[in-house]
């Protein structure tokens, strides 16, 4: 059976204090994301797009409504069972967040620590993954050492190393090349096969020269709706 993400009812506006905004960014948004398909969220910067990949995450809480992942309410779970089910979810996030301190390959393995296995496996695992995103000879070099594409295209391989059921990626190429961006369009599409549920935010109008959409979006006054 393939994974399924979901929206119900989904409201997002920002706590007291943190936004002017009289009215909420994301309101009574309804959608379903299924396992095997990629999805495009497009909209005008501050539209909300990051924010609801962070809501879909679990990385934030809905002001009202809720996510389903497979039909389970994980909007609704208590911290620790969340957290766990993050270990299913691959996130590109727009900043990096590498660990500066590390190599590139020890940023790529860090997910797979927690998770059974040999050193051995997690280092193949994550020196496979940078070479197929053009970053496999990086994988000695402090990540402080690295361009902007090198360490968006770090982050992207340590989101997608564990193969996670659900892959949320923000702006993934917003400093990557037409080749290194059909990289990343060809691992997406390959996570499909195997029935991940597939979510892009972005706002490139070329994005159709790297990415197979099955189906576009527009988030827009706080609404989601099929893209004209």
């Amino acid at each position: 059976m393939s994974n399924v993400l979901a929206c119900r009812n989904l409201t997002y506006a920002y706590p007291n204090g943190a936004s002017s905004a009289t009215t909420p960014l994301l309101r009574d948004i309804d959608a379903v994301f299924s396992g095997g398909r990629i999805v495009l969220i497009s909209g005008q910067s501050g539209a909300g797009k990051s924010t609801l990949l962070h809501l879909l995450a679990g990385l934030l809480r809905p002001t009202s409504g809720e996510i389903l992942a497979d039909g389970q309410p994980v909007s609704r779970w208590l911290t620790a069972h969340r957290d766990r089910w993050r270990r299913r979810v691959g996130i590109v996030f727009q900043q990096d967040h590498l660990v500066n301190d590390l190599t590139v390959l020890e940023n790529v393995m860090l997910p797979l620590i927690p998770r059974s296995g040999s050193p051995r496996y997690w280092r193949e695992s994550s020196q496979n993954i940078l070479a197929r995103l053009n970053a496999g000879g990086l994988v000695r070099q402090s990540v402080s050492t690295l361009s902007g594409g090198q360490r968006q295209r770090v982050a992207t391989a340590r989101a997608l190393v564990d193969a996670p059921d659900y892959i949320l990626a923000d702006e993934p190429t917003a400093h990557q090349d037409l080749d290194n961006a059909q990289r990343l369009g060809h691992l997406l599409q390959q996570a499909t096969e195997r029935g991940a549920v597939v979510v892009v935010a972005a706002h490139d109008r070329h994005v159709d020269e790297w990415l197979r959409v099955d189906q576009h979006l527009l988030l827009a006054n706080g609404n989601l709706e099929p893209a004209p």
